[in-house]
């Protein structure tokens, strides 16, 4: 991309913790990049690919695929050994791009199994990590790929090499990126161990204030309508930021990170519970390139507060439904507390008559002990960083609200703190869900070919090999044994004089694996009136919550339909964000009639829709009511014809049987058999049960099979 054909940096609107965390990582990469989250349109793509341009251009062995340094060339570069005083040329920072749906031959780069076996050479193409060297690779909508294509990214960004092994062959390469993934949260989360492998993470909203938005339309606009006049009129900021990173760059070795400021991360980081010591050392590089962007040599107090910001709110999570977030307040207290530490472990030196001034306290505006502002730094304190202050505003981090956490652990309403439900209407309110518990594995009979994933059986790129086949495309995964077995038959009238094999493209085979994938786990709820009870509807709601965390844990997408009153509604169409199902879940009210034929008619359209957008899924429904059906005419026997249609698709079906009481009239247990699926209680959603549970689920649908 040119570079009068990318929006500047500079002219991005606001987005002021964003442009500081993508700086900072250009002034230190050790930082290790940053995660960006937020909600579509807020220039999140845009601010990456903007920031290819502030770097400093690359000088690089001629010739070389892999970018060595002429200065200091990889000494087991592929394309080496490269002499010390070799020509070299000089070329701009890449940005290089990672698409959602990249092989892994792609991103690692591909050996040739066929010249290796037959020629005895390492033919190997490089991938985008050897394209990424030495520069960023962007991955837009992280949380959709592959986990383990993210295994393989996260590692080779930790290690800063890449390896590629294939049947005995492999290949090493250095691949030193600075890594950016962009996500929006509603499409689903990045497991925790992910997540902490990111240095840094930022939360983006689009701005709230008229003016702002106005601005950034007006600018848009004018990029649109002449990309390279744009670009001119911002050239003069370009390259001051770009010679404004240039000496941070140069600055950062001699900044001083010292014991003072070590004891504030170290107190920040136990104080919020922070597991490993990932957080400590990304924190203290943080700190440090702070320092240098201002222009400083030693790490201040607000250095470690913007760095524990930026570092830490993705490393307090505690279960996969908490929000990303950073209690301000207690930052500034458990930084009060450090200072005043390190005071009494220090000898008072003051002036005669004068009281020691307490650090980090008081209203006094001086320098505090580490040549920062003294007190608490305001959140529209600057640092002179041009545009770039380095506290958050208040806007800008977008810390989860203080209910969350409560609302998602299952509060009692009427208890203190944010359980209290958000009611619907005055007779309809919103119960919240009981306490969440630890499930057994519900998976869907038979061998599929969908997503990868952690729940049912299916023929994946990545598990035990099981066979082989002829390939079909590109070889990827050699069948070694089977490969040799098709061609020992042939070597005498091939030829063959010397020790070697003579293999030919007709002797290869493709191993065949068997892994586990994720399902679609569409739940349907009944939240009419029969439903009510509120004892009976948190304990269905702590049910579903319970599904849901297991649901996240193997990798599944999930969906909600509910039905009462007059009709059923798609609550949260099929995504693979649980969080948004929690959420959605915990906000159900209840009421009304029970439209039960309805709600899976609903699930019907819902499935049928997503078989066609993705076949390879095999969908799990879950079926939560109490087997009432009422509103409208013979509605008993509508919902037994709605229930015969997901039987005719062999849909897997769970019923959970919510009916309660002394006197029960067994509904939920016809309409499993109308489903062709398995009845359980809501007390046999227990851990225990939930074994049998699965077992009832594959035996029935073998039955079915064999029939």
């Amino acid at each position: 991309m040119s570079t009068s054909s990318r929006y500047p940096f500079t002219a991005i609107v606001g987005q002021d913790d964003l442009r500081l965390a993508l700086l900072l990582n250009a002034v230190s990469p050790a930082v290790g990049g940053v995660l960006v989250r937020g909600e579509k349109g807020t220039a999140k793509s845009t601010a990456v690919r903007a920031l290819a341009a502030l770097l400093p251009p690359v000088r690089t062995v001629e010739g070389c695929r892999f970018s060595c340094d002429p200065a200091a060339p990889d000494p087991g570069c592929p394309d080496g050994p490269h002499p010390a005083d070799g020509p070299g040329g000089e070329r701009a920072a890449r940005m290089v791009e990672l698409p959602v749906g990249a092989s892994e031959d792609r991103l690692v780069g591909a050996l040739d199994i066929e010249r290796a076996l037959a020629e005895g050479v390492k033919a190997f193409e490089p991938g985008l990590l050897a394209d990424a060297h030495r520069g960023i690779l962007y991955v837009d909508e992280v949380n959709l790929l592959h986990d383990h294509l993210i295994d393989l990214l996260l590692d080779a960004a930790a290690m800063g090499a890449s390896y590629v092994e294939r049947e005995g062959v492999s290949v090493r390469h250095a691949a030193r990126f600075l890594l950016v993934g962009t996500m929006n949260p509603e499409e689903g989360e990045l497991r925790p161990q992910l997540l902490d492998r990111f240095g840094l993470t930022v939360e983006v909203a689009a701005s709230r204030e008229p003016d702002q938005r106005v601005e950034v339309v007006r600018r848009r606009l004018a990029f649109e309508d002449d990309p390279a006049a744009f670009a001119g009129r911002w050239s003069g900021e370009e390259a001051g930021l770009r010679e404004r990173v240039a000496a941070a760059r140069a600055l950062l070795p001699r900044v001083r990170l010292g014991d003072g400021a070590l004891r504030r991360i170290a107190a920040v980081c136990a104080a919020f519970e922070v597991d490993g010591m990932r957080g400590d050392l990304v924190m203290a590089r943080t700190a440090t390139a702070l320092a240098a962007w201002a222009g400083r040599t030693e790490v201040a107090v607000e250095d470690v507060r913007q760095a524990a910001l930026l570092a830490l709110p993705h490393r307090r999570r505690r279960n996969p439904f908490d929000a990303p977030g950073l209690d301000e307040e207690k930052l500034d207290e458990v930084l009060r507390d450090a200072a005043a530490d390190d005071l009494e472990d220090e000898p008072p030196t003051p002036p005669e008559g004068q009281a020691p001034e307490e650090p980090g306290g008081g209203d006094d505006d001086g320098p505090g002990p580490d040549g920062g502002g003294g007190g608490r730094p305001g959140p529209g304190d600057g640092d002179g960083s041009g545009g770039l202050p380095p506290q958050r505003t208040e806007d800008s981090g977008a810390p989860a609200p203080e209910d969350a956490p409560e609302a998602l652990t299952g509060a009692e309403p009427g208890e203190s703190g944010g359980g209290t439900p958000r009611p619907a209407s005055a007779e309809q309110r919103a119960v919240a869900a009981g306490e969440p518990f630890r499930t057994k594995v519900l998976s869907v009979p038979g061998l599929g070919a969908g997503a990868a994933g952690r729940r049912s059986r299916a023929r994946t790129e990545h598990g035990r090999t099981t066979g082989a086949t002829r390939p079909e495309g590109a070889l990827t995964k050699l069948h070694l044994t089977a490969t040799v077995r098709a061609a020992a038959p042939h070597q005498r009238a091939r030829g063959r004089s010397g020790r070697g094999l003579v293999v030919r493209r007709d002797d290869l085979r493709q191993a065949t694996r068997e892994g586990r994938e994720g399902n679609l786990v569409l739940f349907v709820v009944d939240a009419s009136g029969s439903m009510a009870a509120r004892r009976r509807m948190g304990a269905v709601k702590g049910a579903v919550l319970s599904l849901l965390l297991d649901a996240y844990q193997r990798r599944d997408k999930v969906g909600l339909v509910t039905f009462r009153g007059r009709e059923a509604e798609v609550a949260l169409p099929p995504t693979s964000s649980v969080d948004a199902a929690a959420a959605r879940l915990q906000a159900l009210p209840t009421g009304g009639r029970t439209p039960l034929a309805a709600g899976l008619l609903k699930a019907h359209d819902v499935l049928r829709v997503e078989r066609l957008r993705d076949a390879t899924r095999r969908p799990l429904l879950v079926v939560v009511t109490d087997g009432r059906a009422t509103g409208g005419p013979e509605p008993v026997a509508l919902a037994g014809r709605a229930a015969r249609l997901h039987a005719a698709e062999a849909t897997a079906s769970v019923v959970v049987d919510c009916e309660t009481g002394p006197v029960r009239l067994g509904l939920a247990g016809e309409l499993a058999r109308e489903l062709r699926g398995t009845a359980v209680t809501l007390d046999e959603l227990r851990a225990e049960a939930l074994t049998g549970l699965v077992k009832d689920v594959t035996d029935h649908h073998r039955a079915r099979r064999a029939a």
